[in-house]
């Protein structure tokens, strides 16, 4: 995978980084920035409803040419573009299965929303996940998919199974449930989540877990992962993260995928959006039944 760049990337240059050829100019239902776009109606009359709608669309058309100089803080209410984020699933991608992988003492529940961050802050980060048959490569619809992952400190929330080992020296994370969440696909295989970069802990390279349902099936436990060089990037310089220092773990020493014969399976394919958030991306391949193998042993 391909070093997040450094400075500022246009919206064309996010479409080159997934190999797009499409933009979604006017956003998905319910996004804010989307919806602000749309001031007038198509049967506006007046000059003045004209002139609304032709200025809104000239604001949203800068807003997405712009350069972002560097990754915005401040948690998701900085993602102020999402009108803008292009589709990172328009070119064609191998189906590979994303391996099997431990769930962790971690889990706790996951409530149905898009928005996980609670108003933590970090590194915004717009998640895109496209379940499909691994052999099909079809979408695949009616799948819940369930992420959980740390605050910027490391630290877990919710009631898990470790208790302290997850929450660490903040015991009240068990009394929230940030950076937790599910959604269901639909015909597009598709579901969005709005979260922050994730923190680190002792032992382990950052990741996000996930776990794809089929019904009450679980076809997939598994986790994901960011480039190397884009974590020692963030947490060196990032405001929100370098009080914290460098990760003590990569993904090649990571207990959990050491010793996987292809690391590049887990790893989100990432770009930076006009506001600063982070777009990143992955096609999720399950196979018609439950439980998928582990990628070890030179799978």
């Amino acid at each position: 995978m391909t070093r997040s760049p450094q400075g500022s990337l246009r919206r064309r240059d996010a479409l080159k980084r997934f190999g797009g050829v499409a933009v979604i100019l006017a956003g998905c239902a319910g996004d804010d920035a989307a919806s602000a776009t749309n001031t007038t109606s198509s049967t506006a009359s007046t000059s003045e409803e004209t002139t609304s709608s032709s200025t809104a669309t000239e604001e949203t058309s800068a807003a997405c040419d712009g350069e972002a100089k560097a990754w915005a803080s401040g948690g998701t209410a900085a993602m102020t573009a999402k009108a803008c984020y292009p589709d990172p699933f328009t070119a064609p991608r191998a189906c590979a299965l994303l391996c099997e992988t431990t769930a962790g003492p971690c889990t706790a529940d996951a409530p149905d929303r898009q928005d996980v961050s609670e108003g933590r802050s970090g590194l915004p980060v717009r998640l895109a996940l496209l379940i499909v048959d691994a052999d099909t490569c079809a979408p695949v619809p009616g799948a819940r998919v369930e992420i959980w992952h740390t605050q910027r400190a490391g630290i877990y929330s919710g009631e898990t199974p470790a208790g302290m080992f997850c929450y660490g020296a903040d015991p009240s994370a068990a009394d929230h449930l940030y950076f937790r969440g599910s959604q269901t696909t639909g015909a597009d295989g598709r579901v969005d989540f709005d979260t922050c970069y994730p923190g680190w802990y002792k032992g382990r390279a950052i990741h996000i877990h996930v776990r794809v349902y089929l019904g009450d099936d679980v076809y997939l436990t598994s986790q994901l992962f960011f480039d190397d060089a884009l974590n020692a990037e963030i947490f060196a310089a990032h405001p929100d993260y370098a009080s914290f220092g460098a990760p003590d773990t990569t993904n090649t020493s990571d207990g959990v995928i050491d010793g996987e014969a292809n690391l590049s399976r887990y790893v989100l394919e990432v770009a930076r959006m006009p506001d600063g958030a982070m777009l990143a991306a992955k096609r999720i391949a399950i196979r018609g039944a439950p439980r998928q193998p582990s990628c070890k042993a030179g799978a």
